[in-house]
Protein backbone atom coordinates (compact mmCIF):
# COMPACT_ATOMS: atom_id res chain seq x y z
CA UNK A 1 0.00 0.00 0.00
CA UNK A 2 1.34 3.83 -1.01
CA UNK A 3 1.80 6.01 2.30
CA UNK A 4 -0.38 9.11 0.97
CA UNK A 5 2.19 11.91 0.46
CA UNK A 6 2.86 14.82 2.52
CA UNK A 7 -0.18 16.63 0.84
CA UNK A 8 -2.40 13.48 0.88
CA UNK A 9 -1.61 13.13 4.72
CA UNK A 10 -2.38 16.35 5.58
CA UNK A 11 -5.79 16.42 3.66
CA UNK A 12 -6.94 13.19 5.54
CA UNK A 13 -5.88 14.34 9.00
CA UNK A 14 -7.80 17.63 8.84
CA UNK A 15 -10.68 16.12 7.62
CA UNK A 16 -10.90 12.94 9.89
CA UNK A 17 -10.87 15.85 12.61
CA UNK A 18 -13.65 17.86 11.70
CA UNK A 19 -15.76 14.63 11.01
CA UNK A 20 -15.01 13.40 14.20
CA UNK A 21 -15.70 16.87 15.64
CA UNK A 22 -12.60 18.51 17.00
CA UNK A 23 -12.94 22.15 17.44
CA UNK A 24 -9.58 22.64 15.91
CA UNK A 25 -6.28 20.84 14.43
CA UNK A 26 -3.16 21.66 13.95
CA UNK A 27 0.08 19.98 12.29
CA UNK A 28 3.70 20.37 13.24
CA UNK A 29 6.63 18.10 12.46
CA UNK A 30 8.32 15.91 15.14
CA UNK A 31 12.01 17.24 15.93
CA UNK A 32 14.74 15.40 17.41
CA UNK A 33 14.10 17.03 20.95
CA UNK A 34 10.62 17.06 22.21
CA UNK A 35 8.74 20.15 22.81
CA UNK A 36 8.12 21.21 26.27
CA UNK A 37 11.06 18.43 27.61
CA UNK A 38 13.48 20.50 29.07
CA UNK A 39 10.84 22.14 31.08
CA UNK A 40 9.45 19.03 31.57
CA UNK A 41 12.15 17.25 33.10
CA UNK A 42 12.92 21.04 35.27
CA UNK A 43 9.64 20.35 37.17
CA UNK A 44 10.26 17.04 37.96
CA UNK A 45 13.47 17.31 39.03
CA UNK A 46 12.72 20.17 41.22
CA UNK A 47 10.00 18.22 42.92
CA UNK A 48 6.98 20.51 41.56
CA UNK A 49 4.91 17.46 40.80
CA UNK A 50 3.28 16.94 44.25
CA UNK A 51 1.99 13.47 44.95
CA UNK A 52 2.40 12.73 41.13
CA UNK A 53 5.20 10.17 40.90
CA UNK A 54 3.70 8.87 37.48
CA UNK A 55 4.92 11.90 35.82
CA UNK A 56 9.03 11.23 36.87
CA UNK A 57 8.38 7.64 35.66
CA UNK A 58 7.06 8.65 32.48
CA UNK A 59 9.93 10.66 31.67
CA UNK A 60 11.83 9.12 29.05
CA UNK A 61 9.26 9.34 26.17
CA UNK A 62 8.23 12.49 26.49
CA UNK A 63 11.77 13.85 26.17
CA UNK A 64 12.17 11.14 23.27
CA UNK A 65 8.53 10.83 21.44
CA UNK A 66 10.58 7.57 18.86
CA UNK A 67 10.06 5.58 22.05
CA UNK A 68 6.21 6.05 21.71
CA UNK A 69 6.42 5.40 17.75
CA UNK A 70 9.63 5.18 16.11
CA UNK A 71 10.17 6.99 13.11
CA UNK A 72 7.63 9.51 14.22
CA UNK A 73 7.83 12.48 11.80
CA UNK A 74 4.27 14.54 12.28
CA UNK A 75 1.75 15.16 14.55
CA UNK A 76 -1.34 15.88 14.45
CA UNK A 77 -2.62 18.57 17.57
CA UNK A 78 -6.46 18.85 18.51
CA UNK A 79 -8.53 20.92 20.60
CA UNK A 80 -12.08 20.01 21.70
CA UNK A 81 -13.67 23.62 22.91
CA UNK A 82 -15.49 22.88 26.19
CA UNK A 83 -17.12 25.89 28.03
CA UNK A 84 -20.40 26.31 28.74
CA UNK A 85 -21.76 29.02 30.76
CA UNK A 86 -21.47 28.41 34.95
CA UNK A 87 -25.27 27.53 36.46
CA UNK A 88 -25.91 30.39 38.96
CA UNK A 89 -24.91 29.71 42.22
CA UNK A 90 -27.42 28.11 44.40
CA UNK A 91 -25.91 28.96 47.79
CA UNK A 92 -26.24 26.87 50.45
CA UNK A 93 -24.26 24.40 51.65
CA UNK A 94 -23.02 23.81 48.08
CA UNK A 95 -19.26 23.91 46.60
CA UNK A 96 -17.82 24.81 43.37
CA UNK A 97 -16.78 22.57 40.72
CA UNK A 98 -14.30 23.05 38.00
CA UNK A 99 -16.09 23.54 34.31
CA UNK A 100 -14.02 21.25 33.07
CA UNK A 101 -15.80 18.54 35.25
CA UNK A 102 -19.22 19.14 34.69
CA UNK A 103 -19.93 16.97 31.83
CA UNK A 104 -18.72 13.47 30.49
CA UNK A 105 -15.21 12.73 31.41
CA UNK A 106 -13.19 13.89 28.42
CA UNK A 107 -10.85 11.31 28.51
CA UNK A 108 -13.46 8.68 27.37
CA UNK A 109 -14.72 11.39 24.58
CA UNK A 110 -11.44 12.28 23.17
CA UNK A 111 -9.37 8.92 23.27
CA UNK A 112 -12.37 7.27 21.66
CA UNK A 113 -12.12 9.87 19.00
CA UNK A 114 -8.58 9.39 18.67
CA UNK A 115 -8.78 5.85 18.47
CA UNK A 116 -11.05 6.20 15.17
CA UNK A 117 -8.52 8.26 13.51
CA UNK A 118 -5.92 6.23 14.31
CA UNK A 119 -8.24 3.43 12.80
CA UNK A 120 -8.97 5.66 9.81
CA UNK A 121 -4.71 6.30 9.25
CA UNK A 122 -3.83 2.16 9.55
CA UNK A 123 -5.83 1.77 7.00
CA UNK A 124 -3.75 4.19 4.82
CA UNK A 125 -0.78 1.90 5.37
CA UNK A 126 -0.10 4.54 8.40
CA UNK A 127 1.06 3.98 11.78
CA UNK A 128 0.34 6.33 14.96
CA UNK A 129 0.19 6.98 18.86
CA UNK A 130 -2.63 8.82 20.27
CA UNK A 131 -2.32 10.85 23.80
CA UNK A 132 -5.09 12.64 26.10
CA UNK A 133 -3.66 13.55 29.32
CA UNK A 134 -2.85 10.35 30.83
CA UNK A 135 -0.12 9.38 28.10
CA UNK A 136 3.27 10.13 27.86
CA UNK A 137 3.38 13.39 25.67
CA UNK A 138 3.15 16.91 26.69
CA UNK A 139 0.27 18.29 24.89
CA UNK A 140 0.25 21.81 25.46
CA UNK A 141 4.22 22.05 24.37
CA UNK A 142 3.14 20.06 20.73
CA UNK A 143 0.21 22.52 20.85
CA UNK A 144 2.09 25.71 21.09
CA UNK A 145 4.54 23.93 18.09
CA UNK A 146 1.96 23.03 15.73
CA UNK A 147 0.37 27.25 16.32
CA UNK A 148 -2.44 26.19 17.95
CA UNK A 149 -1.39 28.27 20.64
CA UNK A 150 0.70 29.70 23.39
CA UNK A 151 1.27 28.32 26.67
CA UNK A 152 0.50 31.40 28.47
CA UNK A 153 1.60 32.80 32.11
CA UNK A 154 -0.86 30.36 33.91
CA UNK A 155 0.80 27.55 31.97
CA UNK A 156 -2.55 26.52 29.98
CA UNK A 157 -2.57 26.65 26.66
CA UNK A 158 -4.21 30.20 24.83
CA UNK A 159 -6.04 30.52 21.15
CA UNK A 160 -5.22 34.36 21.25
CA UNK A 161 -8.67 36.31 21.29
CA UNK A 162 -10.74 32.97 22.11
CA UNK A 163 -9.27 31.62 25.64
CA UNK A 164 -8.04 28.57 26.95
CA UNK A 165 -11.37 26.65 27.66
CA UNK A 166 -10.38 23.39 25.36
CA UNK A 167 -9.35 20.27 25.87
CA UNK A 168 -5.85 19.01 24.13
CA UNK A 169 -5.33 15.10 21.97
CA UNK A 170 -2.22 14.76 20.14
CA UNK A 171 -1.08 11.93 17.41
CA UNK A 172 2.14 10.74 16.40
CA UNK A 173 2.77 10.10 13.30
CA UNK A 174 5.29 7.58 11.28
CA UNK A 175 5.02 9.82 7.53
CA UNK A 176 5.29 13.24 7.10
CA UNK A 177 2.36 15.88 6.58
CA UNK A 178 2.28 19.02 5.31
CA UNK A 179 2.89 21.30 8.74
CA UNK A 180 1.12 24.87 9.69
CA UNK A 181 3.13 27.87 10.91
CA UNK A 182 3.88 28.00 14.35
CA UNK A 183 1.89 30.74 15.80
CA UNK A 184 3.41 34.60 15.99
CA UNK A 185 4.62 35.74 19.09
CA UNK A 186 4.63 33.95 22.46
CA UNK A 187 3.83 34.33 26.05
CA UNK A 188 5.56 38.16 25.86
CA UNK A 189 4.04 39.01 23.12
CA UNK A 190 0.37 37.46 23.91
CA UNK A 191 0.24 38.06 28.08
CA UNK A 192 2.34 41.33 27.77
CA UNK A 193 2.49 42.56 31.34
CA UNK A 194 -0.58 40.88 32.59
CA UNK A 195 -0.29 39.27 35.73
CA UNK A 196 -3.93 38.33 36.58
CA UNK A 197 -3.42 34.12 36.90
CA UNK A 198 -0.99 34.69 38.92
CA UNK A 199 -2.34 37.32 41.08
CA UNK A 200 -5.51 35.84 41.73
CA UNK A 201 -4.23 32.64 42.73
CA UNK A 202 -4.82 31.72 46.49
CA UNK A 203 -1.85 29.35 47.14
CA UNK A 204 0.76 31.47 45.16
CA UNK A 205 1.18 28.38 42.99
CA UNK A 206 2.90 29.89 39.90
CA UNK A 207 6.55 29.81 40.66
CA UNK A 208 7.00 31.99 37.29
CA UNK A 209 6.18 32.49 33.97
CA UNK A 210 4.60 29.04 33.11
CA UNK A 211 5.60 27.46 36.04
CA UNK A 212 3.50 25.56 38.57
CA UNK A 213 4.41 23.84 41.94
CA UNK A 214 1.64 21.39 41.54
CA UNK A 215 1.52 21.08 45.27
CA UNK A 216 0.09 23.97 46.16
CA UNK A 217 -2.26 23.96 43.27
CA UNK A 218 -6.20 23.60 44.52
CA UNK A 219 -6.67 21.69 41.47
CA UNK A 220 -4.18 19.27 42.76
CA UNK A 221 -5.08 19.44 45.86
CA UNK A 222 -8.76 18.81 45.00
CA UNK A 223 -7.87 15.62 42.92
CA UNK A 224 -4.34 14.17 42.72
CA UNK A 225 -4.00 14.89 46.76
CA UNK A 226 -4.01 11.97 48.53
CA UNK A 227 -3.67 13.28 52.05
CA UNK A 228 -5.29 15.79 54.12
CA UNK A 229 -5.60 19.07 53.54
CA UNK A 230 -3.28 20.97 55.43
CA UNK A 231 -5.43 24.16 57.34
CA UNK A 232 -3.16 26.98 55.53
CA UNK A 233 -3.90 25.17 52.42
CA UNK A 234 -7.60 24.09 53.41
CA UNK A 235 -8.51 27.90 54.11
CA UNK A 236 -7.12 29.25 50.45
CA UNK A 237 -9.32 26.70 48.61
CA UNK A 238 -12.69 28.81 49.31
CA UNK A 239 -15.76 27.11 47.83
CA UNK A 240 -13.23 25.22 45.86
CA UNK A 241 -14.71 21.19 45.81
CA UNK A 242 -13.09 19.80 43.16
CA UNK A 243 -10.90 21.40 40.60
CA UNK A 244 -10.47 25.64 40.34
CA UNK A 245 -11.17 28.25 37.20
CA UNK A 246 -9.70 31.05 38.61
CA UNK A 247 -6.57 31.70 36.72
CA UNK A 248 -8.28 31.22 33.62
CA UNK A 249 -11.35 33.01 34.65
CA UNK A 250 -9.45 35.91 34.93
CA UNK A 251 -7.33 35.74 31.45
CA UNK A 252 -8.26 38.68 28.92
CA UNK A 253 -8.43 36.14 26.60
CA UNK A 254 -11.06 34.22 28.20
CA UNK A 255 -13.48 37.13 28.30
CA UNK A 256 -16.28 35.81 25.69
CA UNK A 257 -14.86 31.70 25.20
CA UNK A 258 -16.44 30.33 22.71
CA UNK A 259 -19.63 27.91 24.10
CA UNK A 260 -19.16 24.20 23.15
CA UNK A 261 -20.89 22.87 20.84
CA UNK A 262 -20.42 19.30 22.76
CA UNK A 263 -23.60 18.49 24.43
CA UNK A 264 -21.73 15.90 26.57
CA UNK A 265 -19.81 19.17 28.28
CA UNK A 266 -22.84 20.57 28.97
CA UNK A 267 -23.38 20.71 33.13
CA UNK A 268 -25.02 17.95 34.10
CA UNK A 269 -27.91 18.53 37.40
CA UNK A 270 -25.63 18.94 40.34
CA UNK A 271 -22.41 18.80 38.54
CA UNK A 272 -21.01 22.57 38.90
CA UNK A 273 -22.13 22.96 42.14
CA UNK A 274 -21.78 20.03 44.60
CA UNK A 275 -24.79 19.29 47.41
CA UNK A 276 -21.89 18.68 50.09
CA UNK A 277 -24.82 16.92 52.61
CA UNK A 278 -25.29 14.63 49.41
CA UNK A 279 -21.75 13.84 49.32
CA UNK A 280 -21.15 13.35 53.15
CA UNK A 281 -24.15 11.72 53.79
CA UNK A 282 -24.04 9.31 50.63
CA UNK A 283 -22.52 5.68 51.00
CA UNK A 284 -19.33 5.80 49.25
CA UNK A 285 -20.13 2.83 46.98
CA UNK A 286 -23.80 5.21 46.07
CA UNK A 287 -21.64 7.93 45.40
CA UNK A 288 -19.09 6.28 43.23
CA UNK A 289 -21.98 5.09 40.99
CA UNK A 290 -23.90 8.10 41.00
CA UNK A 291 -20.61 9.81 39.29
CA UNK A 292 -20.14 7.30 36.25
CA UNK A 293 -18.77 8.99 33.82
CA UNK A 294 -17.94 12.44 35.05
CA UNK A 295 -14.38 13.67 36.36
CA UNK A 296 -15.86 14.06 39.74
CA UNK A 297 -15.03 10.13 40.36
CA UNK A 298 -11.12 10.76 39.78
CA UNK A 299 -10.59 11.46 44.25
CA UNK A 300 -12.35 8.42 44.49
CA UNK A 301 -15.17 8.95 47.20
CA UNK A 302 -13.44 9.56 50.20
CA UNK A 303 -11.44 12.08 48.38
CA UNK A 304 -14.69 13.98 47.33
CA UNK A 305 -15.60 14.12 50.73
CA UNK A 306 -12.46 15.38 52.51
CA UNK A 307 -13.24 18.41 50.09
CA UNK A 308 -16.44 18.71 51.03
CA UNK A 309 -15.41 19.09 54.70
CA UNK A 310 -12.82 21.73 53.48
CA UNK A 311 -15.50 23.67 51.56
CA UNK A 312 -17.91 23.64 55.12
CA UNK A 313 -14.93 24.98 57.05
CA UNK A 314 -14.51 27.84 54.77
CA UNK A 315 -18.48 28.48 54.73
CA UNK A 316 -18.36 28.47 58.27
CA UNK A 317 -21.92 27.65 58.93
CA UNK A 318 -23.40 25.86 62.01
CA UNK A 319 -24.96 23.41 59.69
CA UNK A 320 -22.21 21.69 59.01
CA UNK A 321 -20.92 21.10 62.48
CA UNK A 322 -23.47 17.64 62.44
CA UNK A 323 -22.20 17.10 58.80
CA UNK A 324 -18.38 17.00 60.22
CA UNK A 325 -19.09 14.83 63.46
CA UNK A 326 -21.00 12.04 61.62
CA UNK A 327 -17.16 12.27 59.14
CA UNK A 328 -15.51 11.34 61.91
CA UNK A 329 -16.65 8.09 61.80
CA UNK A 330 -16.32 7.45 58.29
CA UNK A 331 -14.16 4.43 57.29
CA UNK A 332 -10.92 6.59 55.59
CA UNK A 333 -8.28 7.98 58.23
CA UNK A 334 -8.09 11.08 55.58
CA UNK A 335 -11.83 11.65 55.80
CA UNK A 336 -11.75 11.40 59.87
CA UNK A 337 -8.25 13.66 60.13
CA UNK A 338 -10.61 16.25 57.57
CA UNK A 339 -13.77 16.20 59.73
CA UNK A 340 -11.89 16.88 63.17
CA UNK A 341 -9.75 20.07 61.38
CA UNK A 342 -13.34 21.20 60.18
CA UNK A 343 -14.79 20.50 63.52
CA UNK A 344 -12.16 22.74 65.21
CA UNK A 345 -12.32 25.30 62.49
CA UNK A 346 -16.15 25.54 62.99
CA UNK A 347 -15.98 25.92 66.98
CA UNK A 348 -13.60 28.70 66.73
CA UNK A 349 -16.86 30.49 64.57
Amino acid sequence: MAVPSPAELRGLLLSEARRLGFSRARIATVPPNAPGGTAFAAMVHSSRTAEMDWMGRGMSPRLNPSELLPQASSVLVLGVNYRWPRPPDPGGLTGKVSCYAWGRDYHNLVSKRLRKLCASLRREGVASFWSVDARPLVERAWAQRAGLGYVGRNCMVIVPGEGSFLFLGAVLIDAPAVADPALSGGLLQHCGRCTRCHDICPTAAFTGDGQLDAALCISTLTIEHRSVIPPTLARQCGRWVFGCDLCQDVCPHNHRPPTSLELDFQPRDGHAWLDLEWVLSTQDDALEAALVGSPLRRPKAWGLKRNALVVLANLGRSEGIALAETAQSHPHPVVQAQARQTLRRLSLG
